[in-house]
């Protein structure tokens, strides 16, 4: 199972402690993490189902590449970070 961590900003404004998830895809993974948290869906994706701007999702070390349709492979032994992008000079 992977395991999917929010960064401490993110559970300061909705719960949602790690876990671990199954899934094939990110977009599986993240079903799968939505379904035991249903407050998270609307915090991470817009209404298109695509990630949101202020959002960045790294699969182990890596940026998730398809951030429209969440196609990523997931290996079971994946480290998924959710986090607030940051902005600004």
């Amino acid at each position: 199972m992977a395991i999917v961590t929010f960064t401490e900003n993110i559970q300061r404004l909705i719960e949602c402690p790690p876990m671990s998830v199954d899934g094939q895809s990110l977009h599986d993974v993240l079903e799968n993490v939505f379904n035991n948290n249903p407050n998270a869906r609307s915090y991470i994706l817009d209404d298109q189902g695509q990630v949101r701007k202020h959002i960045n999702i790294f699969i182990n070390d890596q940026a998730a590449k398809d951030r429209k349709t969440l196609t990523d492979k997931i290996q079971s032994e994946d480290n998924i970070y959710i986090m607030q992008a940051l902005s600004g000079g």
